[in-house]
């Protein structure tokens, strides 16, 4: 049922009467209900999609209201809303106007009072695979695509995040709540702001346990789209921890091609698995001449799960992060930033698709109480 905004406008328009307007708005919607979203698998008006249908005079304009910034099909709705309400008797020109509103996990909510809708872990089955730098990266290609984006750093043996975006250190609290520092667009918090340089953490347990609990609760964040969760490497207490925390609405799987790699990155796999993780896919990190190409897609094919892209090794990944300048916020044209950008938009449209899967939250049942005292 369609219930967006519409406008008709006409040389006389006291002369069109509600009928009119009426008819040339069902005719359009009824065009629009053509139009399948590709990822969802549903028409544009069910979903709800289409907003502030106008028509002047052979010209139409509405609004489309994707599901996140980072869609990536939005050049083939645009294309295919614009060629179905075309084919429409009297209709010469089309104006397809985007908008975005992305959609939450609803489980959220319901277990931690914190203004964020979707959160994605990143992990990976063992440690030197580059899972910080493409978490970085992402974080930053999602922000740059319009979204509202926070990083957690959760890697207590490794809390690099604040160097790759050149941080260190918090403003001041404010209201008794930690204020994350902002880089590139992303708000960031990490462990590595609670702890001098170079202390290691022999945290298991319990005090994991709080310590995360903090990093998400104990912080004024902004009202973010998507929260990346940078995970240490393994399947140890810090993923139980989390899963326990908080629903996750997917989980991602960091892995270079050689085969060694692979076998840790299945361990990760089934660590989401068991712990009631979507698992969203897999990223092939540092594909070349030094570790190969390959071995990540063919593990995803083989697990059954996405393989979300592949980054190819190169120097300059290396050098940016070492000076707090992720690739795509320095160098967005370059190769490697490119298939950083169309991880994020895989990423954003696998988020769209579990949402769009998940039952709604439930209602809670209101009582009336009509006792008269």
């Amino acid at each position: 049922m369609f219930t967006g905004k519409y406008t008709v406008y006409s040389r006389s328009k006291a002369r069109v009467t509600q009928e009119q307007e009426s008819t040339l708005c069902i005719m359009v919607m009824a065009a629009l209900q053509q139009v399948q979203e590709p990822e969802l698998h549903k028409d544009l008006v069910t979903l709800n999609m289409v907003r502030d249908v106008s028509i002047n005079e052979g010209t139409v304009s509405f609004t489309v209201v994707l599901t996140t910034p980072a869609c990536p099909m939005r050049t083939q709705i645009e294309q295919e809303a614009r060629a179905a309400v075309l084919k429409l008797p009297g209709v010469k020109q089309v104006t397809v106007n985007f908008a975005s509103q992305v959609r939450a996990d609803n489980r959220i909510a319901g277990k931690l009072d914190v203004p964020i809708k979707n959160i994605v872990a990143v992990a990976s089955g063992k440690g030197g695979v580059g899972k910080t730098t493409v978490a970085v990266n992402l974080a930053v290609a999602l922000a740059q695509m319009g979204a509202r984006v926070g990083i957690l750093d959760a890697d207590i043996y490794g809390p690099n995040v604040p160097m790759m975006l050149g941080l260190s250190e918090m403003p001041e609290p404010q209201n008794e709540k930690m204020v994350p520092p902002t880089a590139y667009g992303v708000e960031v918090m990490s462990i590595g702001f609670l702890v001098p340089e170079g202390e290691a953490l022999i945290w298991r347990g319990p005090m994991l346990h709080s310590a995360i609990r903090q990093l998400l609760t104990d912080v004024a964040w902004s009202h973010l789209d998507y929260l990346i969760v940078d995970l240490p490497p393994g399947t140890g207490d810090a993923q139980l921890s989390l899963a326990q925390l908080v629903p996750l609405t997917g989980g991602i799987i960091v892995t270079t091609p050689q085969a060694v790699a692979l076998a840790d990155a299945m361990r990760g796999i089934t660590a989401f698995q068991r712990l009631e993780v979507p698992v969203m896919g897999i990223i092939e990190n540092m594909a070349g001449e030094v570790f190969g190409v390959g071995g990540g897609e063919q593990a995803a094919a083989r697990l059954g799960v996405s393989f979300l892209g592949r980054i190819f090794l190169d120097p300059s990944i290396r050098e940016g992060g070492d000076a707090g300048k992720p690739e795509v916020a320095f160098r967005p044209d370059s190769e490697q930033a490119r298939s950083f950008q169309a991880v994020a938009r895989r990423v954003a449209a696998q988020v769209s698709l579990l949402n769009a899967e998940r039952p709604a939250a439930p209602r809670v049942p209101i009582t009336l109480d009509t006792s008269v005292s």
